[in-house]
């Protein structure tokens, strides 16, 4: 890949659209800008409206022109952004003019990768970003803009400034004399790698906190069969997503949507009722209900008001649906509803925001953890806990330890990182990003 190529994709959205935005990228621009707006000079972030025509003068579309001088742009470097009309037609033409002058195709995530490149971005940062544009609700994108800000490269920053700190000092316990350093080193040495362990623990704890967010909270409906699971999964959603009969084992597979509730994403499933069945089909779908308890946040679990009480775990909702047709024994803590009625769904649906909320946390202090950023905290975890427990006083051990683990700090933020873990990072963004 070379980064001294002029690039260009859309960076709006494709499709009919009132507007459409094609962004290009690379070095010494200004004259292709003054080219297409027509104009012996040009003022940076001035927007030009021009007939944008191609080398034969034939006009493409009435377009915006926006030129941005490095290095105060997105990127870092040049660009130019090219308002148009959004029909796929236009975009086109405009992408054919772009390549006869000697421009490419952006790949995905190449845009950003030149922030990075050019250090706009810190790798956490774009971590950020793409979970901002892959935000679906409030607490997605509140949570994807303080990342993408540099909230979570600010902690990062410092754990990582912290142990590059405690390896220069055990690396120095060992060239230097006792009088020469500071007083009790070696107890403050150690006193700040548990410090460190139990920061970077207590991130990992909220690693779930953090997936919850961003991959949204999942929960799934169970139950025997035929105590209107599939009802309540409509009665929840507001809408007709489940088939519902009185025939028991109607649901042999796992239907799912996903909702908004109060600001989070919520992944809700309606699951195949439990039961000993000599069906393959249907036992194929309960052994799938199986794995959707296993993978749920948070379980309602069903019962008809004549069944015996279950005693249920602490992530479970329980509901005794149907409760128009019969009376049932009161049971502590239990929700009566009937998904036919409406009896009850409001005071569930208050029940599963509380617990929602209660997963959540206070996410406000969390980092926005993804599997790669995961897998690198943890090895510097294992990293401090191996300095504190077996370096046995041999510093050199000690900090080698410690170093590795800010090695590890420092792949999440691309200080040392290799390409592997760049293209991983990058190739989850949009062409026009």
């Amino acid at each position: 890949m070379n980064n001294n190529d002029t690039i260009f994709a859309l960076s709006s959205g494709r499709g009919k659209s009132g507007v459409a935005v094609i962004r290009i990228a690379g070095d010494s621009l200004s004259a292709f800008a003054k080219k297409i707006t027509g104009r012996a000079t040009l003022a940076p972030r001035h927007a030009y409206f021009k007939n944008l025509t191609d080398d034969k003068g034939i006009i493409i579309d009435q377009c915006v022109i926006i030129y941005f001088a490095a290095p105060h742009s997105f990127t870092g470097t040049d660009i130019i952004e090219i308002h148009s009309h959004g029909a796929p037609a236009v975009i086109d033409k405009i992408f054919e003019y772009l390549r006869s002058n000697n421009m490419r195709t952006a790949t995905p995530g190449e845009f950003s990768r030149r922030v990075f490149y050019n250090g706009k971005m810190d790798l956490s940062d774009v971590d950020g970003l793409v979970s901002l544009l892959d935000a679906e609700t409030e607490k997605q994108r509140v949570a994807a803009l303080k990342s993408m800000m540099g909230g979570d490269s600010a902690i990062y920053e410092d754990w990582r400034n912290q142990m590059l700190k405690i390896s220069a000092y055990a690396v120095a316990m060992t060239d230097y004399d006792a009088d020469d350093l500071p007083a009790n080193i070696s107890d403050t040495i150690f006193q700040n790698i548990k410090s460190l362990y139990t920061a970077i623990s207590a991130a990992l704890n909220k690693y779930k906190i953090s997936r919850a967010i961003t991959c949204g909270i999942n929960i799934a409906i169970v139950g025997e069969t035929n105590v209107g699971k599939s009802s309540l999964f409509n009665a929840i959603l507001g809408t007709a997503r489940a088939i519902v009969s009185d025939i028991p084992g109607t649901t042999r597979d796992i239907v799912s949507a996903t909702l908004d509730i109060d600001g989070y994403k919520v992944n809700i499933s309606d699951t195949a009722g439990l039961r000993e069945t000599m069906d393959s089909i249907e036992q194929i779908g309960i052994e799938r209900t199986a794995n959707e308890i296993k993978n749920a946040d948070l379980v309602i679990h069903v019962i008809n008001p004549f069944d015996s009480y279950q005693q249920i775990a602490d992530n479970e909702i329980f509901v005794i649906n149907k409760s128009d047709i019969t009376e049932s024994p009161y049971i502590p803590n239990a929700i009566y509803t009937s998904a036919k009625t409406g009896m009850g769904i409001s005071e569930l649906i208050r029940e599963i925001t509380k617990r929602i909320n209660e997963i959540a946390g206070a996410n406000e202090s969390v980092l926005m953890i993804n599997a790669r950023t995961y897998g690198l905290i943890k090895d510097a975890a294992y990293e401090l806990k191996n300095a504190i427990e077996i370096s046995n006083g041999d510093y050199d051990i000690l900090a080698e330890h410690v170093r590795y683990a800010a090695d590890a700090i420092g792949k999440i933020l691309g200080v040392i990182g290799t390409e592997e873990v760049l293209d991983m990072t990058f190739s989850q963004l949009c062409l026009g990003k």
